[in-house]
């Protein structure tokens, strides 16, 4: 949520929700800062202490967010995959994000992709929401994954509002 045409940051009020966030080990300097970053936004939305669980790398994050989505309200992936001289790269970014979007929509839980997919480490850092960052991707993953669930508390209480 960076870029030309980002929203605002609106308020949220997760009062009472629950925030799972999985997140590699690989790249502990990048990621570790948008786990903090995270929990901060939570911390500011009202949602409960958020469970924190660690994976290895990237292509772990899917199946470990699937678990969580199903005892939480919404999930935040955190990760970081730098490209290197070889195309995995492009399969590693391809499944987490394919895997990602299959348990949000399985699940009906939101889940936010936080992995970046970058060049470089210094773009990585970039992103990481560290001291001099141009962005903050552990913050705005957890304000998005809240911030849907939000809507989607809304949305399940008015079906379940008696009509009439």
């Amino acid at each position: 949520m960076s870029g030309t045409g980002r929203p605002d940051e609106a308020t949220i009020d997760a009062a009472g929700l629950t925030l799972g966030i999985v997140a590699t080990r690989w790249n502990a300097e990048v990621v570790e800062p948008m786990v903090r970053r995270a929990m901060d936004a939570a911390k500011q939305a009202g949602a409960d202490t958020p469970t924190v669980v660690k994976v290895a790398g990237s292509i772990e994050i899917p199946v470990v967010a699937q678990e969580l989505a199903r005892t939480h309200d919404a999930v935040v992936a955190l990760g970081a995959v730098v490209r290197g001289g070889t195309p995995h790269f492009d399969y590693v970014c391809l499944s987490v994000t394919q895997g990602l979007t299959d348990v949000a929509l399985r699940e009906a839980t939101p889940v936010a992709n936080g992995v970046l997919t970058c060049d470089t480490q210094e773009q990585a850092r970039d992103r990481a929401g560290l001291p001099g960052s141009r962005e903050d991707k552990g913050w705005e993953a957890a304000q998005a994954a809240l911030d849907s669930a939000v809507v989607l508390r809304g949305l399940r209480a008015s079906e379940t509002r008696p009509t009439g």
